[in-house]
């Protein structure tokens, strides 16, 4: 007859996720005197990440009061979440944050790519043009903002004086002054802006492309695009997913191309949520409703910054399988 005591564990998947957590906990025990080297990393870390995330959803909770003074701040629960779920502004807002990092990641990935296969095959002058498409992305994200808000202008505009000299137009068109006009005008800067950082990181995944499978594959007589599809793009599938994931968190965050060229204007229909944001924050006090929408911002990007490091470990499985 065989007595099974209480303490000890009824399967064996428990038994690991206990001998797993022993493990850890005992490895943290035995090296703890280690922990005493990045101790001062930790503290940096829990001042400038960890106390202000805190802060933040602490002061979601609370109402700014008239004096302005945070010390008499009032506390109104979920009022702010409700408040900001409630506001037709909200939901104008979420869709053009939804618009612009969708359409700005997929559009900078896809361009960057086709560049990036442009630029690994050989032809004269190949580092000068490779130098060149760099440039969007090494310029100063003000500068080039400043240069396509004059590019945009409604009366000097290079574009507009061209589609008039050209007759396309009668009159220079409203890029960024027409609501219908100025989110899709914005995208075209940021993925002006966004395409050269695809454009490396995919250069970087073809070099990692296997020569002895593209030549089988064209012995076996595939064209250029099966031996792309086939060949070449599930070879960049580690280094495709880690560039959209950061492409996406990179447009969920930002702020310099839609506030310096237009402002969150026309009628708030270029407003995305880190816009938005600081308008509230800065531009009209409210402090409690600006911190809820922070909460709500931080929580979707640790959700892709979650699915960013599950690509990422997928990738190393798939690299150290092959």
């Amino acid at each position: 007859m065989t007595i099974r005591t209480s303490d000890a564990p009824a399967s064996g998947a428990p038994a690991r996720a206990v001998a797993r957590g022993d493990g850890v906990l005992r490895r943290t025990w035995i090296h703890r005197a280690d922990y005493l080297y990045v101790l001062p990393a930790i503290v940096v870390m829990l001042i400038v990440i960890a106390y202000p995330v805190y802060y933040t959803i602490d002061l979601s909770f609370y109402s700014t009061p008239p004096s302005l003074q945070l010390r008499d701040k009032i506390f109104v629960g979920f009022d702010n979440y409700k408040t900001i779920l409630e506001s037709e502004v909200f939901w104008r807002v979420t869709l053009n944050t939804f618009i612009w990092t969708i359409v700005s990641t997929a559009s900078a990935y896809i361009l960057g790519l086709g560049c990036a296969l442009c630029l690994h095959q050989a032809f004269p002058g190949r580092a000068v043009m490779r130098a060149i498409l760099i440039i969007p992305w090494v310029i100063s994200a003000v500068a080039a903002s400043y240069i396509w808000k004059w590019i945009y202008h409604s009366n000097f505009g290079v574009i507009g004086a061209v589609l008039v000299e050209l007759g396309i137009m009668d009159r220079q068109p409203n890029f960024i002054d027409d609501v219908n006009s100025v989110l899709a005008s914005l995208i075209v800067v940021n993925v002006w802006r966004e395409f050269p950082f695809a454009m490396i990181m995919l250069a970087a995944g073809l070099q990692t492309v296997p020569d002895q499978l593209l030549r089988a594959a064209k012995v076996d007589g595939a064209g250029a695009w099966h031996s792309f599809w086939h060949v070449t793009f599930p070879h960049l599938r580690g280094v495709s997913i880690a560039t959209i994931l950061l492409l996406a968190v990179a447009n969920f965050n930002s702020f310099i191309v839609t506030w310096i060229m237009t402002g969150g204007g026309p009628s708030n229909a270029s407003h995305i949520w880190i816009t938005h944001i600081y308008e509230i924050a800065f531009g009209r006090q409210r402090w409690g409703i600006a911190a809820a929408y922070s909460v709500i911002l931080f929580l979707i990007v640790m959700s892709l910054g979650y699915f960013y490091v599950r690509g990422l470990g997928g990738a190393e499985k798939e690299g150290g399988g092959s």
